[in-house]
């Protein structure tokens, strides 16, 4: 099954930020009894992926990619679980980052639905995220809410604004004092009218026959249901997969002609090398 090595901009977004999420899951125990870990990490992934070209596309992508990764747990300036940003607030229960992220992004060719249409540019998110520690779960695990709220740019622009976006998640993780770790999550993504037109929208220009124009219009984008599982094969080494169903039931747009379906699903399996680490070590 051969894999596209010119991956669309979704499919590293989405990709790296789970990838480096498995990666960087800490411990499921309190703060209090967290074993230490090192202040940094550096080190390289390979990942080969699968999924929808966006929430709603029928067309499927495949991508294979090989890129270096960097986890930074300092009392101020962090870089993991999917952000890099300063902490602005640490609790033993909650905690407030400002910080970027990745978002969604694709070329137009990646679907059938957009050809013809713009690019939709190389995005990023930047904005506060607040995460709470619900308490003690099933299996030895921990219970987690995290409510980030981020405006979403797009690179390829001149950092020009696409919009807000929101998207509330519960999750459920553990790690156990073996070598395995889990990781479960169900969010619901809300845009902007600016950002859900980004990607639903169909400008008059562009539309045809099959493609009416269409504005899109503020809501819910997609809902999310996500699952990770990662093996530490040495203290080097670890091999990570992860799954992701998406439905845009019920979304704000999903009567755009550039929705093709309700459901959708991505996998990806990858492994990781830490090369370097710091020999101080933390339990923040």
């Amino acid at each position: 099954m051969p894999l596209n090595f010119k991956p669309p901009r979704l499919a590293i977004a989405m990709a790296t930020t789970l990838a480096s999420a498995a990666m960087a899951q800490g411990p499921a125990q309190p703060a209090p009894t967290a074993p230490p870990q090192p202040l940094w990490e550096l080190g390289a992934f390979a990942l080969g992926a699968t999924q929808p070209a966006y929430p709603g596309s029928a067309q499927e992508v495949r991508t294979g990619l090989v890129l270096p990764y960097f986890i930074y747990r300092g009392p101020l300036l962090r870089a993991d679980r999917g952000t890099f940003g300063l902490r602005a607030l640490k609790t033993p229960s909650t905690e407030v980052d400002i910080g970027f992220a990745a978002a969604f992004g694709s070329r137009a060719n990646d679907s059938s639905a957009r050809r013809g249409m713009p690019a939709v540019g190389t995005l990023v998110e930047f904005g506060p995220r607040l995460r709470v520690d619900l308490g003690a779960a099933p299996a030895g695990g921990r219970w987690r809410l995290a409510i980030p709220l981020r405006g979403v740019f797009d690179l390829s622009d001149g950092f020009a604004s696409r919009g807000l976006s929101f998207e509330p998640e519960i999750g459920w993780s553990t790690r156990p004092a073996g070598a395995w770790g889990a990781g479960v999550s169900l969010s619901a993504l809300i845009g902007s009218a600016k950002l859900a037109d980004t990607f639903y929208g169909v400008a008059p220009q562009f539309a045809t026959a099959q493609r009416p124009a269409y504005s899109a219009r503020a809501g819910l984008i997609a809902w999310r249901l996500d699952a990770t599982l990662t093996h530490r094969l040495d203290r080097d080494w670890r091999v990570f997969g992860f799954v992701r169903a998406d439905s845009v039931s019920g979304a704000a747009n999903r009567n755009s002609p550039l929705v093709e379906r309700q459901s959708g699903a991505s996998a990806g399996l990858g492994v990781s090398w830490t090369f370097a680490r710091s020999s101080r070590l933390t339990t923040d």
